[in-house]
């Protein structure tokens, strides 16, 4: 039974993580997205290309 215990608990963990992990990738890709934004907003276009890079970047 504690086996099961410690194996339900680590099932548990990760799937947090797992869901954590998700929230902060998807916080990053829109505030990436309204620099990215504001960027082209303002004709940066060296802002902009670095941005862009930062994005692909956390999507690979």
């Amino acid at each position: 039974m504690d086996k099961m215990k410690v194996a339900y608990e680590a099932m548990l963990g990760l799937a947090a993580e797992l869901v954590l992990d998700e929230a902060v990738l998807k916080f990053q890709t829109e505030k990436l997205g309204k620099a990215i934004d504001e960027a082209l907003a303002r004709g940066d276009e060296d802002t902009f290309y670095q941005l862009v890079k930062q994005l692909n970047q956390l999507k690979a």
